[in-house]
Formats: C-alpha cells, sequence, structure tokens
C-alpha cells in the first residue's frame, strides 16, 4: 500500500466541507450538488460556518459513502462549480 491509498469500509459517514464567499444561497449550492450522487441525505446532514469576518462560508454535508467513485464525482463536481473555491 502507498502513502497516497486510503483505507475506507463502504458504506462510512464522510464528512465532505465545500468553501466559498458568503452568499445566502451557498448552502443550498452545496447541498444540491452532493445530492446528485447521494439523494438520501439525512436530516441534519449539514452545517454552515461563516468565517470570521463574515466573507467566507464553510459548509459542511456529512453523507452515507457508498464508493470511491461516488466521493470522487462528488468532489469533481463541487470544484467545476465557479462559486466553490475549495472543497475538501
Amino acid at each position: 500500500m502507498t502513502d497516497n491509498q486510503i483505507l475506507l469500509k463502504f458504506p462510512c459517514d464522510f464528512p465532505i466541507k465545500a468553501m466559498g464567499k458568503s452568499a445566502v444561497d451557498f448552502d443550498a449550492l452545496v447541498v444540491e450538488i452532493v445530492r446528485k450522487h447521494c439523494p438520501d441525505l439525512l436530516e441534519g446532514a449539514v452545517k454552515s460556518r461563516l468565517s470570521k469576518a463574515g466573507n467566507y462560508i464553510s459548509v459542511t454535508v456529512t453523507i452515507q459513502a457508498r464508493s470511491r467513485s461516488q466521493l470522487d464525482n462528488i468532489y469533481m463536481d463541487l470544484t467545476a462549480h465557479e462559486k466553490v473555491l475549495m472543497a475538501l
């Protein structure tokens, strides 16, 4: 096994964090993108947090991940969106 390989046992709870400029609809945008790949998103799975100055927002969505490809597709869609500055 190499250092780049991460062992995940699916299904598992997996937090996905997206950051962008503070906007009223940013959390809804992130949820919409994630929901394309995880339609069974649970209530309470989304948490938002503003930066200290209020200029940026981070949205964490905890999903029940089913596969590595599902996670890869979520990250590709998030980072491809112009309003998402970073996804972790």
